[in-house]
Parts: C-alpha cells; structure tokens; sequence
C-alpha cells in the first residue's frame, strides 16, 4: 500500500510541474515585449519544450518511484518556478522607467534560471525511464541551448551572439508554380520517403522564423540612421511594426496574429484598455495598413508585404503594375456571393485556375479577401462548390504566408467534415490541405485535437490510391508532434498500416514503414505491432527491399526491443543478428547507426 501511495505521489509532482511548464507557455503565448524580449521567448520556448519529456515520464504504466529519490524532481520544479518569475518580471521590461542596474540585475537572473534548469535536467536518470528518442535528443537539444546561453549570459554586457534556433528538420517542400494537385502529391510521396531521415530529430511546436524576423526588425530600429517608426504603427502587443492590422471592438487596433493568439487563449478583454471585448470579429483596418505601406516607401524600409500601392515586388526587388490582375480578381471574389449558382461556380472555377498557376496570383487572391469567401464555401450543399472550394484552398496554402490565414479563418472544421462526406476527390484534396497546413509546426496541434485523425486513417483504409497516399503523408506529418501518436493509434492506424506491410500487392509499403518508424516509440504502438507478430515480417525486411525500407524496419525494430527483454529473445531467436550485422557494416549511415545500437541491446541481453 505504501508503495502505491508512493507512486501518486511521485505521478502528481510530475503532473503538478507539467501544469506549471504549461503555465509557462500561456504566459508566453501573447508575446513578450520590452529589451530583454529575445531572451524571455528564447527561455519560454525551452520550458515549454519539456513539457513532452514530462508527459512521457507521468504516463509511464510503470513507474520506478527509486528514480525520483534524487533531486531532479524538485530542483527542476524549482528551477521552472524561477522561470516563470522571471518571464513575469522581464517580459516588459523597460530600461527607460526601471531604476539604474536594474537590467543587469534581470541579466544576472537569466544566467541563474538557466544554470538551474540545466544542472537539473543534467541529474535527471534518463535510464530509468522508457523515453522515445525523439524527446531523449529534445531535451539534449534543449540542454545544449542552455548551455550556450549560460555561457553568453557570462559574458560581458555588451557582448553578443548568434541568434539560436531549434533545429528544424521538416521537410521543407518547395510547390511553387506548377500545378498544385500534382505537386503536392510528389511533394507528399517526397516528404514520406525523405521522413525516415528527419524522425529521429526535434520537431519544436514553434517555428524561430517570426522571432528572427523581429530581432533583425528590432536591430535595424536601434541603428543611429534608422528612421522612428511612429508610435501608432507598432503593435501594443507586440511592439512591432504592424503587417496586418486590425480593429478590435473597443476600436483598438493591433496585428492580426498577436490579437487573434490573445483571443484564442481565453482572453475576453482589450489587451490596452482592459475593456471587455463585445465580441470578437476583427475587422482589417485598410487606412491604417495604407500609411504604414507609405511610411515604408518614404523611408526605404522593407514593406510589411510584398504587394504595394497594387504593385507587386518581384524577387529581383523590382516592382510589376497588377492593377488590372486586382481588379478582375476582385471582379471574381464578388461573383462568388452570387444568387446564381453558374456565376459562383464560374468565379470559383476561374480562381481554382488562377491559384494554381503562380505564386504571384497566390499572393494577389489571398490580398482581395478571397480566403474567409473560399472557407465559407466549404460547407455549400454543393459538391462541385466544396471541390473547387478545398481544392482552391490547398493551392493557396502553397504560399507559407497563406497558411496563418487560412488557419485563422478557421477552416479546420470545414476541411474535417469534407474528409467524412466529401466526393473522392473533395477527400483527397481535403487530406492534402491538411498535409501542407501541418508543414508549419504550431498547425499539428490544432489539426490534431480537431478530430481530423480518425478520418485521415479511415481515408487510409478505404480511399482511392491518391487518397491513401495523401492520407498517409499527412498522418506522417501530424504524428511528427508526439501528441498525436496517440491519437493515431486510437483512430485504428496500426492495424491499418500492419494491413497495408503485409499485402504484398501494396503500393502502400514504404508510406506503412515510414510511419510506423515514428509510431513505434509510443507505447500503445509498440505494444499493438508487437500483438500483430510483425517482428518476423520486419526482420525479413531488414535483409530485402530497398534501403529506405531496411533503415524504417531496423528502427521500428530498435523502438520495439528497447528496455524489452521479451522482444530482444524473440529478435534473437528469429535470426536477426546476421541481417542487422550486415546493415551495421555495409548499410546506409541511418541504418547502421540503428543496427549498431540494435546489436549492442542484444549483446547486453545475451551476457544478462
């Protein structure tokens, strides 16, 4: 009795220190401001980051509360609760009203919380724990990434250093300008066959690009030369020169994305005014966005967008008169809420072609408002409308500046009951948006918990071809974010993709592999694959089949036997040793990294 009561002890501290990394990320989730802005996101997004490590260790079936009679558990808690005392004090930080050395004294603080939480992640005994590699090689990037910062938060004030980033090791897929029905499907069968490679590596639930691009926004301001950006045209959120601006219902006006962020975490008042917020529409405020594109014009500064004064900059930096381009796009966007339905079909035809033929009138049609138009009409009673509709969308999304918009009008749910009731090929386009949604990484999340996964595995099973494959490369890419993998395993994928591994008539082999390569860690997973009696069917692979394929078998293999004494003999008896000696000396890098570490398990359980 004294041992369980041990153990919800030890699963409520991990769970009551997981609330408190969480904590941390709403706290960070509407921007930080001030001069030590930088340092305040750099140090939330570590935090937060642990939050998967934590998850892992509370939901363990078996919990081997020896682990936690060190300090790990409380110095780490110590050390987030420092974290978060400090995000409350820097996070607005101005030198301008603080008293003298105030600063230094908040540089100081930085350095101490970021000795703290790598000294306690240092001591945590990883061994004792059945962590997935994918969060043991998180929490080693996040540990070198506190090391470094230690390391620059000794240095003199006045030093710098370079600006550090989470790996990402997505696959970025470049669709440009060609047909977006035929290139997203290369890009997906690209995307799964190269993914084998990126998952074994951290997928952060939030790009560094928008922060990066604010530091150099901030470094440029701060040049003696550079022009004041005039008060009115900076976010109150954010402190940055606004891109998209808009009016909230206390006629307060802010950037689209900080607000929207603001509003999405439960917020219901003005973030200025502390007012209440009558509703939540956020209507663009085009006069505003007018000055700041002139501001920008009058003084050489890099323009909030690419399309200005119905100019669009080309890549050489020059700029090409689209006026007439404009004025019959915005000609077709008011067809679109027609009473006659030919007319809308019509414009909805004409903009599905113009979407599909270049970045340009991407860019254009996403200006014109077509989006929240398009969005609207996913739900038409209309299946010709929903087709040209989803499939317009996903060409849209091509253009990475597309996708926030396209999230925040909110489209998940449309796209999600097209999946369960759309014709063929509304489907397969609908699991292609979702694809190219999931390429920016904070979209995984939002897809996952919208019920999208039980129908894109149910489109695995049943769907056409160029469904299955469509299907397939977006659960590959939602199951990246590890809170999905249950999910997944949940909606059936397992047996679906057992299925599809052992049909031999299959085209559908190394799509099953490659997602099974990064299911296999999760622990309703591996118990599912190993209940099916795949081991003889992976260790048959690890000897034939293409080398892509041998390296997704000997890791689904490594994920299955780690810590499992009853894999490992089965391994053995079944006559894996040859196979995986031979990849560990002539196979490709990955997959002699992986039988290495394979036969190193099964040399240890041999001497046991």
């Amino acid at each position: 009795m004294a041992g369980v009561d041990s153990t919800n002890a030890v699963r409520a501290a991990v769970h009551s220190l997981l609330r408190l990394v969480r904590d941390v990320g709403r706290s960070s989730s509407a921007g930080f401001a001030g001069e030590f802005k930088k340092d305040c996101t750099d140090l939330a997004r570590r935090v937060t980051l642990l939050s998967h490590l934590l998850e892992e260790i509370r939901d363990l079936k078996v919990l081997d509360t020896s682990s936690f009679s060190s300090a790990w558990l409380p110095d780490l808690t110590v050390a987030v609760q420092a974290a978060k005392k400090l995000l409350a004090v820097a996070g607005s930080f101005d030198r301008n009203v603080s008293p003298d050395g105030a600063a230094m004294k908040i540089e100081f603080q930085f350095h101490g919380v970021t000795l703290k939480l790598e000294k306690a992640l240092a001591n945590l005994p990883y061994d004792h724990f059945d962590i997935s590699e994918e969060v043991q090689e998180q929490v080693d990037l996040v540990r070198g990434q506190l090391r470094r910062a230690r390391e620059r938060y000794s240095k003199p004030l006045n030093s710098t250093s370079d600006e550090e980033d989470l790996h990402l090791a997505e696959t970025n897929t470049n669709i440009n300008d060609q047909e977006a029905e035929t290139k997203v499907e290369a890009a997906s069968k690209e995307n799964l066959s190269e993914g084998c490679n990126q998952n074994e590596t951290v997928y952060q639930l939030e790009t560094s690009k928008n922060s990066s691009e604010t530091s150099s926004l901030l470094d440029e301001n701060k040049k003696p030369d550079a022009p004041v950006i005039p008060v009115d045209f900076l976010c109150p959120i954010s402190l940055e020169l606004m891109r998209d601006p808009v009016i909230v219902s206390t006629g307060q006006t802010y950037e689209r994305s900080y607000i929207q962020r603001w509003i999405d975490c439960g917020n219901t008042t003005c973030p200025k005014t502390q007012q209440k917020l009558q509703n939540v529409i956020l209507t663009p405020n085009y006069v505003l966005r007018s000055l700041i594109t002139q501001w920008c014009i009058n003084n050489n500064m890099e323009q909030p967008n690419s399309l200005t004064n119905r100019r669009l900059k080309r890549s050489d930096g020059s700029f090409r008169d689209v006026s007439e381009d404009i004025e019959a796009i915005e000609l077709l966007i008011r067809n679109l809420s027609s009473q006659s339905i030919d007319e809308r079909r019509s414009a909805l035809t004409q903009i599905r072609s113009l979407s599909k033929r270049s970045t340009d009138n991407r860019i254009l049609l996403a200006e014109a408002g077509a989006i929240p138009i398009l969005v609207s009409l996913l739900t038409s009673e209309d299946n010709i409308t929903q087709e040209n509709a989803v499939t317009s969308i996903l060409n849209l999304s091509i253009y990475e500046n597309n996708k926030g918009l396209i999230m925040l009008a909110n489209v998940v749910p449309s796209i999600v009951q097209l999946l369960r009731v759309g014709t063929t090929e509304t489907r397969e386009n609908a699991a292609a948006t979702l694809f190219s949604l999931s390429l920016a990484n904070e979209n995984k999340i939002i897809i996952g918990a919208s019920g999208a996964i039980p129908e894109l595995v149910n489109l695995l099973e049943n769907g056409s071809t160029r469904g299955k494959k469509d299907a397939a490369t977006a659960l590959f890419n939602l199951c990246i974010y590890q809170g999905n993998k249950g999910r997944a395993v949940r909606a059936g994928i397992i047996p679906v993709l057992l299925g599809m591994l052992s049909d031999s008539s299959s085209c559908m082999v190394d799509e099953s592999l490659t997602i099974l390569s990064i299911l296999a860690s999760h622990q309703e997973a591996k118990s599912a694959i190993v209940k099916a009696s795949t081991i003889p069917l992976l260790i048959d692979l690890t000897r034939t089949g293409p080398t892509r394929n041998k390296e997704n078998a000997t890791s689904i293999l490594l994920s299955l036997c780690k810590r499992d004494k009853d894999n490992l003999d089965c391994i053995s008896r079944l006559g894996a040793v040859i196979p995986l000696m031979e990849l560990a000396k002539n196979g490709s890098e990955r997959a002699k990294r992986k039988a290495r570490s394979l036969l190193e398990h099964l040399q240890r359980f041999q001497q046991v």
